[in-house]
């Protein structure tokens, strides 16, 4: 007689092993969140094992779904589904929760665990990650997919809290996602209504599902998110709906299962204890001990892993997809490698060239959007926008088409006043693959971005961060928005390239170097008023990529060197003509990318022999003390600034010849 099959487990067991191996690695590391993995195990369950198209064999598979966790807090959860479904992900990596250098981290990151596509963490980037995610699946499918050739076809799936909903963010980045229409967009709302200060009735009473219905969402409400059933029917329903993104609000119970923490802030943020822990076991009917899981489980998770044969099963539609659309396969195989067109650097060579050649006299801003309109037609991946300042950042250019739209070629974004969701929309959309993506405001509003920048380079994520109005140089719109402490803010965030050219040629090399750079972001900052053409040989425009350089030479041994970036770049050429031909002038258009140079080349460019230094920028002095030691000067701004003409201006804080003569004399 044939073996009998052996019985399929219940679907509450296996959620329940998603609940245990969170309890349980939250136990042994004596620190973490229980509570959230435990409450949205059953919802977790039923998508990963009905609805998520992925492939744990291959975690970058191009048209996978992408799955994210807002709630990043609840990274046992992630780990949990990634170590069940096949990831290479083990059960001691998950005894190692919140240890040194282990693949499960306190809260997702990407560049440390299989199948983690952002790092989440800070509540509500998730959420507008995931929004980027979505966009990036829209813009691909609207170039990419041809009748009966649906090569682009993923969703984009995100859990997310109370604590998300109520962080600003959530609003932005909502509000995009239904003007979008983005309807692969899913995401679920653990209902729990409790905290970390406790239950929620004091300060989080929004009509939730109405807010979303108002911002064009499609909303399934009342989800009972224990009841697989009622789970499968909202995302049945969720799939279904082919205009809106929606949002499924499931009622949970946090720390569901344990007798005496269920339903109470105490299961939130810390280990349940053992004695929880073991009537936690009693009132779930699993006598298994930590970090066991029985084979009958595990296989009830892997039988629904078909991952291997999904992907092939999407090779073999690519492969005839080639055969006939072989430019269009060829360039969605470039971008999803991120690899830039082989003509890009000669192009980039050429143009930057024949800008030296040609010396124009204008804003930095004005040649950024030239830089724009040189490097964009060679590069589809490029896409972005601004936060409602088109016409000053000027990130408009002449093949700029909306992403409103079903064009194919939809490639700028209207963000609206919204620079946080602008920036990690961004972010997402560079940890989707297949775009360069870049954003804009003033440089004083990356104060409202700054945690997503911060994210862009903790994720290394290819996100071009474009900032204009860089200083006092802005005027009459006074000090509101006149950036004083934030080069230096955005300077000291670690892996993130800030650059402060001082005329188009410089402008234009920050641009190709945030393209190329593939493993972090780049700030690029521009000035409102024009810029005068600096001279420069070919060799000098050359080092303009290395961060820093020698402008004028100033010969063998300097007597004096005078560094700059910007607008003050200007000054300081003006200054050294008057200070004799031994004064050495260093452009410094991005300190952090000099800083990686080796140490001969930067002993070249500032002579360890040369102390007396003069460093400029219309920004907070102590940064540049670094640079100039304790027997050095520094001219810059350590007060607000002040409602005036930049030509007023400028003198009134001291950005005078005289005054840079004054302080090299003085050394």
């Amino acid at each position: 007689m044939p073996t009998p099959a052996a019985a399929k487990p219940a679907r509450r067991d296996l959620a329940n092993a998603i609940r245990f191996l969170a309890a349980d690695a939250v136990q042994a590391a004596n620190s973490g969140h229980p509570g959230m993995p435990m409450g949205m195990a059953d919802i977790a369950e039923v998508l990963w094992n009905d609805y998520l198209n992925h492939n744990p064999n291959n975690p970058g598979w191009f048209n996978r779904d992408r799955f994210v966790l807002s709630n990043g807090h609840g990274s046992m959860l992630q780990y949990a589904l990634l170590h069940l479904s096949g990831y290479d992900l083990s059960i001691d990596d998950l005894k190692n929760f919140r240890q040194l250098e282990s693949k499960t981290p306190g809260h997702p990151e990407n560049f440390m665990t299989p199948g983690v596509e952002t790092t989440t963490g800070p509540l509500g980037q998730g959420f507008a990650n995931a929004v980027g995610m979505a966009l990036g699946e829209k813009l691909l499918a609207q170039r990419f997919n041809r009748p009966e050739h649906a090569i682009v076809d993923h969703r984009t799936w995100v859990f997310m809290g109370d604590g998300c909903l109520m962080e600003g963010i959530s609003h932005e980045a909502a509000s995009l996602a239904g003007t979008w229409g983005l309807h692969k967009l899913v995401a679920f709302w653990d209902d729990n209504k409790i905290s970390i200060d406790g239950n929620t009735d004091g300060w989080f009473t929004d009509d939730t599902p109405a807010r979303f219905e108002a911002y064009g969402w499609n909303v399934i409400r009342g989800v009972d998110g224990h009841d697989a059933d009622a789970i499968k029917a909202a995302i049945d329903a969720a799939m279904s709906e082919t205009g809106k993104p929606t949002l499924v609000c499931c009622r949970t119970t946090i720390g569901f299962g344990s007798p005496a923490k269920a339903g109470k802030e105490s299961s939130h943020g810390a280990p349940l204890g053992k004695d929880e822990l073991v009537a936690t076991r009693e009132a779930l009917g699993w006598p298994h001990a930590p970090f066991e899981i029985p084979a009958g489980i595990s296989d009830g998770w892997r039988a629904g892993n078909t991952g291997l044969v999904r992907e092939a099963q999407w090779n073999d539609a690519f492969d005839k997809y080639a055969a006939q659309f072989p430019q269009l396969a060829d360039e969605l195989t470039r971008r999803s490698h991120a690899e830039l067109p082989t003509e890009f650097a000669a192009a980039a060579d050429a143009y930057i060239a024949k800008l030296q050649a040609d010396g124009p006299v204008v804003a930095s801003r004005k040649a950024s959007q030239m830089a724009i309109e040189a490097f964009a037609p060679l590069l589809p991946e490029l896409v972005g926008g601004s936060a409602d300042l088109a016409h000053s950042n000027l990130t408009l250019w002449k093949g700029s088409k909306s992403v409103a739209t079903d064009d194919a070629d939809a490639n700028y974004i209207y963000f609206g006043v919204r620079e946080f969701a602008m920036t990690a929309i961004s972010n997402g959309l560079s940890v989707h693959g297949g775009f360069i993506p870049y954003d804009a405001t003033f440089l004083v509003f990356s104060d409202y971005a700054r945690n997503a920048v911060r994210m862009s380079a903790l994720m290394a994520a290819q996100a071009i961060h474009v900032y204009t109005h860089d200083s006092i140089g802005l005027g009459e719109d006074g000090p509101t928005h006149q950036p004083i402490e934030h080069l230096a803010s955005l300077r000291y965030i670690p892996n993130n390239d800030v650059w402060r050219p001082c005329d188009a040629v410089e402008s234009a090399v920050s641009w190709r170097a945030a393209i190329e750079r593939s493993n972090g972001p780049s700030c690029l900052i521009f000035s409102r008023q024009n810029l005068d053409h600096q001279p420069r040989s070919a060799a000098q425009v050359a080092d303009i990529a290395r961060g820093g350089y020698v402008l004028k030479d100033g010969g063998a041994n300097p007597r004096l060197i005078l560094i700059a970036t910007g607008s003050e770049v200007g000054l300081a050429v003006k200054a050294a003509a008057q200070l004799g031909e031994d004064v050495r002038v260093v452009s410094m258009p991005s300190t952090d990318v000099f800083d990686r140079q080796d140490a001969a080349y930067r002993e070249s460019v500032l002579p360890s022999g040369c102390r007396k230094r003069v460093a400029i920028e219309a920004g907070v002095s102590d940064f540049w003390r670094k640079y100039v030691g304790l027997d050095g000067a520094v001219i810059g701004i350590d007060t607000f600034g002040a409602s005036a003409p930049a030509d007023k201006l400028f003198p009134h804080f001291g950005f005078t010849v005289e005054r840079v003569v004054e302080a090299a004399n003085s050394l």
